[in-house]
């Protein structure tokens, strides 16, 4: 199974509208997860039209940051915990990464999935990762509106699962242009 991983859209703050090249790196997906800080629900109708979403309530979806709250969706929820060909995959907004004294990645794990997963997609950062560590896979996909805090094209992620063993990639947009 072929997923397209995107977070922190920020839109309308960072851009107008999701960028074209989106659909491009998502044209096979079957299954897109955003990992929060869409800030309007059109960015999910969008996304839709692409393959089925899901999506996690970022900081600023809650009404952080003076902004209005993003209503509530079936599509968001705080984390979701997925299970894909054998594969436990957990969507949040933010993982504390690198691991901070103060929480392990396994309190976090059990705080947002309750329970080990074999994959974490997260946002936050607006910084595309994608890292193996303590047997975990961890992939942000970054922003591609808002890559390291500037306004430019950015990345989105793929996750591939195949009979229980889960790759990801990050794909920059600027290359699809």
């Amino acid at each position: 199974m072929k997923i397209g991983l995107i977070s922190d859209t920020h839109i309308p703050e960072s851009a107008s509208e999701v960028p074209a090249q989106v659909k491009t790196a998502f044209q096979e997906v079957e299954l897109i997860l955003h990992a929060g800080d869409l800030h309007v629900l059109a960015v999910l109708d969008w996304l839709q039209a692409i393959a089925p979403v899901l999506a996690d309530r970022g900081d600023g979806d809650s009404g952080g940051g003076s902004r209005t709250p993003v209503p509530e969706d079936p599509r968001i929820k705080d984390a979701h915990m997925l299970n894909i060909e054998g594969v436990s995959v957990g969507l949040t907004h933010r993982l504390d990464y690198p691991e901070p004294s103060w929480r392990s990645l396994e309190a976090a794990m059990q705080a947002e999935f309750e329970g080990r997963v074999d994959v974490i997609v997260f946002g936050g950062s607006h910084v595309a990762l994608v890292e193996s560590y303590k047997g975990v896979l961890l992939v942000n996909p970054g922003s591609p509106t808002l890559p390291r805090g500037s306004r430019q094209l950015g990345t989105v992620g793929l996750l591939e699962v195949t009979k229980g063993e889960a790759q990801a990639r990050i794909i920059d947009l600027e290359s699809l242009t």
